[in-house]
């Protein structure tokens, strides 16, 4: 199951929730149990984006960005990096992959479930998201391509054929989701750079290295010194390549629970130990400066490798984000 996020030619319509009804039940009910406090009176967020209005054209199309989510995690979210994305002129595909995630809502109101053992199987895992995203990457030649203008019966948003340029497409994601954009370009060529938000490089990548710019982004504590799989990734990238550190963060800052996290514990009665976990997840950094600094190194590199535009946020340290510590 995908999302297609892309900039609109008018903005009628209202605003989409951050996730379909059926899946906010459950989330809302599962999160609920994690936090051991209620969320019957916490508003879920909405994106700024409206459903299936037309594509705002562009002459040879847009950049396509794929994003995958982490491990048993769904792809909404990722909402808050992915609008951003899509909001600088990018079309960004993100993936929920069914019967790994924890839940996926289908058109219609079909629920899939996580089918995943007690004992993840990661290398399986990391396969079928591999090849989900060729299958997807596949799919979108060929509505490009104006084949169809229908999926099951849905009209496809007016203006979809030749909106994507598919000679320029980028992969990122959060941790498993990382390992996958580094696996997908390791076997398809069509995935033009890549971007690893926290994640250990598992699976054939890891030995092949790779030779199409890549770019490592670590939370507090994570890095070649202590990861060995980022370590040998890093040795064989014979492309473009940055080790970037996010100070303060934890390995969930790169998710929409960085932002929404503190929000949660400023608002509702959450016991003590259960805060303390969240904390650990997320860190201490400013919600509002990681965003900001994530938005603009992931923009960054995109528009460098995919349209070849510099504007020097990667020569060094900024001063606009000092959160950002370049790992030589």
């Amino acid at each position: 199951m995908i999302s297609l996020w892309y900039p609109a030619r008018t903005t009628e319509g209202d605003r989409v929730p951050w996730m379909t009804s059926a899946a906010e039940a459950l989330y809302r009910q599962q999160t609920s149990r994690n936090l051991q406090t209620s969320l019957d009176a916490v508003d879920f967020p909405l994106t700024h984006a409206r459903r299936n209005v037309p594509v705002k054209a562009r002459h040879g199309g847009r950049p396509v960005i794929i994003f995958s989510p982490g491990y048993a995690a769904m792809r909404e979210q990722g909402t808050t990096l992915v609008e951003d994305l899509a909001s600088r002129g990018n079309v960004v595909v993100t993936i929920s992959h069914t019967h790994e995630a924890q839940f996926v809502e289908f058109p219609g109101g079909r629920v899939e479930p996580s089918r995943q053992p007690a004992d993840p199987d990661y290398a399986l895992a990391l396969r079928t998201r591999r090849d989900d995203t060729t299958f997807v990457l596949d799919v979108l030649a060929r509505l490009n391509s104006g084949a169809g203008t229908t999926i099951r019966g849905r009209h496809l948003p007016h203006g979809l054929r030749g909106a994507l340029d598919l000679s320029k497409v980028g992969m990122f994601g959060h941790s498993l989701g990382g390992a996958a954009a580094a696996e997908t370009m390791a076997q398809d060529p069509r995935v033009r750079a890549g971007v690893d938000l926290d994640g250990s490089v598992i699976g054939a990548a890891r030995d092949t290295g790779l030779d199409r710019p890549f770019l490592l982004t670590a939370s507090a504590g994570h890095g070649r010194d202590n990861d060995d799989s980022w370590a040998d990734f890093w040795s064989r990238l014979r492309g473009w390549r940055r080790q970037l550190l996010l100070k303060d963060s934890g390995h969930q800052t790169y998710t929409d629970l960085g932002p929404l996290v503190p929000q949660l514990i400023k608002a509702l009665p959450i016991p003590p130990q259960v805060v303390a976990r969240l904390i650990e997840n997320i860190g201490t950094i400013d919600p509002d400066h990681s965003v900001a600094a994530q938005r603009a190194y992931l923009a960054a590199f995109f528009d460098l490798h995919l349209r070849h535009h510099d504007d020097h946020l990667f020569a060094g340290p900024s001063p606009r984000y000092p959160e950002i510590e370049f790992v030589p």
